[in-house]
């Protein structure tokens, strides 16, 4: 039986993200100024077909998949990214938060923008903050850490954009970040997980550090019309 997480876009969109989602009963997306995610409930040529005539033709998407996938040929990959998708383990490690976290909302999207610019954690957008939660770590009144949360999969919801800003690494910064998503998720009742670059080993430790483990290799396809 196919485990929620092997298709996390599609069924976020239809479960904790579905306030976000648009498309019909087989294939669905975020606003472009959410999230480039597609989902399909299959992977089908024909699902492939049917985004490929909702969409505009200048938006780029992006699809992830548990395998290796042959992309319809009507669509262009600009990018094919191979990743870890990450589930946190019941924590055997302390969680008290040490750093103070801001609540981060609309006034902070400009500051989000540039970090994430700067360290490129993955797509982000001018309302990515929609997905919610999103707590950052401020120096002198500048944004110099955050993480939030993405897709929110029935009860996995995933730890997102997590970024530091170059100069202020190595202050444990990402680690309580990170932390205090795990505690606020599970207070939810959420089982927390990501996804990470599979080359990535520096993050990967951090990651298994606080209790996440490795469960499947995905690849992310970025891609636009043909």
């Amino acid at each position: 039986m196919e485990h929620v997480l092997d298709n996390p876009a599609w069924n976020a969109l239809i479960s904790g993200n579905s306030n976000l989602s648009f498309g019909g009963e087989k294939v669905k997306y975020f606003d472009t100024e959410v999230s480039p995610f597609v989902g399909f409930d299959n992977n089908t040529n024909e699902n492939f077909a049917a985004l490929y005539e909702m969409l505009p033709n200048s938006r780029p998407v992006l699809f992830v998949a548990p395998v290796e996938t042959d992309i319809s040929a009507a669509w262009k990959v600009l990018r094919v990214i191979h990743g870890v998708q990450m589930v946190c383990e019941p924590a055997k490690i302390g969680h008290e938060i040490m750093i103070d976290q801001v609540p981060l909302g609309e006034e902070h999207v400009p500051q989000m923008l540039e970090l994430t610019q700067l360290t490129n954690p993955g797509p982000f957008a001018s309302r990515t903050i929609d997905f919610g939660h999103y707590q950052g770590i401020f120096e002198e009144g500048r944004l110099v850490a955050m993480a939030g949360q993405r897709l929110h999969t029935f009860n996995y919801a995933e730890v997102s954009a997590v970024c530091t800003r170059p100069g202020h690494t190595g202050k444990g910064y990402a680690r309580q970040l990170i932390l205090n998503q795990i505690n606020r998720m599970r207070a939810a009742g959420d089982i927390p997980y990501l996804h990470s670059r599979a080359d990535n080993d520096r993050a990967i430790k951090v990651y298994e550090s606080l209790g996440f483990k490795t469960r499947i290799d995905v690849w992310f396809y970025f891609m636009v019309k043909g």
